[in-house]
Order: structure tokens, then sequence, then C-alpha cells
């Protein structure tokens, strides 16, 4: 998920005793609307990066029969990971600098993940360099809904996807620029605003979740206010690499 060997937001369960294993907003929702809009092949090669434990991985062999495999820099979730399930595929590497050949994959996954690698540009040229032609990148991340929040997101004590959001068209800029050819993008904010009722009715508040992940170098109430003030959504980009035959379609709420 991030280019040094730890993430504690994600590593610790104030977050995962809610989202689950898949952490992120709305489960495997997303991903299998993105499954089906790309309608891979069984035995198709598939890259999940920043896999965490793996359970997008796992729900891709299980139930879409895809060659899936997983690469995330945390030791400390692979290695839970593979305690949780030990024959899965899980490699320990950064997405801006992929161990795979180049054009190896069908298919790149990026969920919730794209906004917490430390330089999302070199990520994406990754995701195209191991991408066969015509091969899917499916993204989803949280973004900003208002783009004037997005200096003070950066500056924040966390690290995790808010910090590292950005508008909607700086995201399909950064993709388009490294030769994809965005095919699709949803607003899908309905299912973080669920994830962040769940996240309140679990801890009393955003501000005390804010308190069991943040550095206490800043005040809850202040992360907060800066959250809202950027006023995030979620977002599902589908792109393609040259030789994508469906037209382009761009839908939102």
């Amino acid at each position: 998920m991030h280019s040094t060997v730890s993430c504690p937001l994600y590593e610790g369960r104030p977050i995962r005793d809610v989202t689950g294993d898949a952490i992120r907003p709305g489960g495997f929702i997303i991903t299998d609307r993105a499954l089906a809009f790309c309608s891979f092949a069984a035995g198709a090669r598939v890259l999940d990066v920043g896999c965490g434990v793996g359970a997008t991985v796992e729900h891709l062999i299980c139930n879409y029969h895809l060659d899936a495999v997983g690469v995330d820099p945390s030791p400390v979730l692979l290695e839970q990971g593979r305690r949780r399930h030990p024959g899965l595929p899980l490699v320990e590497a950064a997405g801006e600098s992929l161990p795979f050949g180049d054009g190896e994959m069908d298919g790149v996954f990026a969920e919730c993940t794209l906004s917490v690698m430390k330089s999302p540009d070199k990520a994406l040229a990754e995701f195209y360099r191991v991408l066969k032609d015509a091969g899917w990148l499916v993204i989803t991340d949280v973004y900003a809904r208002n783009p004037a929040g997005v200096d003070e997101l950066r500056k924040l004590p966390l690290t995790g996807c808010l910090t590292g959001a950005m508008s909607v068209q700086t995201l399909i800029q950064k993709i388009s620029a490294r030769g994809f050819e965005v095919v699709l993008w949803e607003d899908h904010s309905r299912l973080l605003g669920e994830l962040t009722a769940r996240l309140i009715l679990a801890h009393g508040s955003m501000a005390m979740f804010w308190g069991c992940v943040s550095d206490k170098s800043i005040s809850c109430e202040e992360i907060q206010n800066t959250v809202q003030k950027a006023r995030p959504g979620y977002v599902l980009v589908l792109a393609k690499k040259p030789g994508s035959s469906k037209e382009g379609n761009c839908r939102h709420d």
C-alpha cells in the first residue's frame, strides 16, 4: 500500500474490525462491479497492488477463477495473510516497483491504494508496463470533492487514502497521461458514507476514531474538520491500455 514497509492504519484493528480484511468502502461490491464490466476470462493473469492480507486475491481466485497474485510492501499484512490462507500468492513489493515482466498481466487492480503510494505517477507507469495490450486497469479510491481542501489533507499526520486523495479530474489526468484510455468512471461515495457511519457506530464519533489511528500531534477535531473541508468521495475508474474496443462511458451521481 505504501512505499515504506509499514502502514499502521491498515495493520491495526480500529479500521479492520469495521471493514473486514478488504479494508475499503463497500468491501467487494465495487470489485465485483469492475469484474462484471471487464469480463476477464477464467485463468486471466491479474495483479492486486496493495493487497494487504490478500482478501481480494482470494476473492479473484476462488470466485472468478483468475490467476491472481497480490503485492504489498507491509510484511505485517502479508504475514497475516499467509497465516490466514497459506496458499495465497502474496509478494512483498511496492506499487512503484513491481516484480513482474513487461506485458505480463491481463488486469491490474489498485483498490483504495493508489492514494497511499508515495509516487502515484511512478506506480501508474508500472501498472502500464506490466499490463498486456488492451489490459484493464481497475482503480477505486477516495477522492476530494472539494479540491481546495487537498493541500490541508496532505499535512495531516496520517498515512492513508485520505491524505493522498486528489480530485477526480486530477486522477483521470494522471491515468491518461500514462497512456491509458479511461473507459468509465463512477461515483460511489454512498459506500464511503456507509463506512463512515459504521466507524461512528463502532468508535462513538469520527473524532474518536481519528484518535485511535493518529499520532496525537494535532487534535482529533482538527483532523475531522480538515477531512470535512475536503468532502471525501469514493470513485471507480476503469481504464485500458491501447487496444480497447469498448467506447468511453463516464457517469456520476
